[in-house]
């Protein structure tokens, strides 16, 4: 856990994004290990422009931030609605891994982003697998991940990470799920998304580093202080299939675990998006499958 820190000042949600200030906020290990950072006013996506430029040679912790996207990307193929006031940031990391070994960043991004706020004074925080953060159970944050590889024994990861601060900015946006931003979560304090964005790099750079020696080992446990939904009625929709069940935890390579009527099953990131149901909704669905099944 990360502790409680007085790098936080009472400053307004709302203070221009700025790469040096943020370079000022790192810590000394975080300044040695990044290479090069940029906010931007407006991008079509920050994980977009750090695809361009991984192609164009970019080094090992390059940084993009924007105070606006045009074409925010979530998972899915969604949309990321991306107005002015928020927290959208991307980090380039490369490995001597295949894109196999990475299978398990989703969880351990997602630790890093909900410790971070847990650490600035966020409580009830939960995480979804595989890749949401919810407060009281509304969105929070969200993470994109994307990995794309030359050779077998190289990867480069894209992290995207956006975050609602202002619930103003989001209002009269369409948004199609229960959500929520820190104005609200951190009701007696206001944030400086500059140095939010330093703990968080700090704290990546550390966890992306340890990850090529250690794994997802090290990260499992400190996700499960986060998941709310073991032992839940769940629905996982998967394309056209639905499969229902008791969330039964993660499993030890970052896989989804589901007791079904078929037994216990393991299901990856990927196409598989997860709700929670109701006790009536899981038994009609229970006697639906009997029946198909006769």
């Amino acid at each position: 856990m990360l502790p409680h820190s007085r790098l936080f000042p009472a400053l307004p949600f709302t203070a221009p994004l700025n790469a040096e200030h943020i370079r000022t906020a790192l810590s000394t290990a975080g300044q040695r290990t990044l290479a090069h950072l940029v906010c931007h006013q407006q991008l079509d996506s920050t994980n977009t422009e750090l695809l361009r430029q991984a192609a164009a040679g970019a080094p090992s912790a390059t940084v993009c931030l924007a105070e606006y996207q045009t074409a925010g990307r979530g998972r899915r193929g969604r949309k990321w609605v991306s107005p002015f006031g928020n927290l959208y940031l991307s980090l380039l990391w490369r490995y001597s891994l295949p894109p196999a070994a990475l299978g398990g960043m989703s969880l351990v991004v997602g630790v890093i982003t909900a410790e971070v706020l847990q650490a600035l004074g966020a409580q009830h925080l939960s995480l979804k697998w595989p890749n949401d953060l919810l407060w009281q159970k509304k969105k929070l944050a969200g993470l994109l991940l994307e990995v794309s590889a030359k050779s077998s024994t190289a990867s480069t990861l894209i992290i995207g990470i956006g975050i609602n601060v202002l619930t103003s900015t989001i209002e009269n946006s369409t948004i199609d799920q229960p959500w929520t931003a820190l104005n609200q979560v951190l009701t007696e304090q206001t944030v400086d998304r500059n140095l939010l964005a330093a703990r968080l790099l700090d704290a990546l750079f550390l966890a992306l580093t340890d990850y090529e020696h250690t794994g997802l080992a090290p990260f499992l446990d400190r996700w499960r202080v986060f998941d709310q939904w073991q032992g839940q009625r769940v629905q996982l929709r998967c394309g056209e299939q639905q499969i229902i069940g008791i969330h039964a935890g993660i499993a030890n390579d970052g896989a989804l675990r589901l007791n079904t009527a078929n037994g216990l099953q393991q299901f990856h990131a990927g196409e598989v998006s997860l709700r929670s149901i109701t006790t009536d909704e899981y038994h009609r669905d229970i006697l639906i499958k009997s029946t198909n099944d006769i």
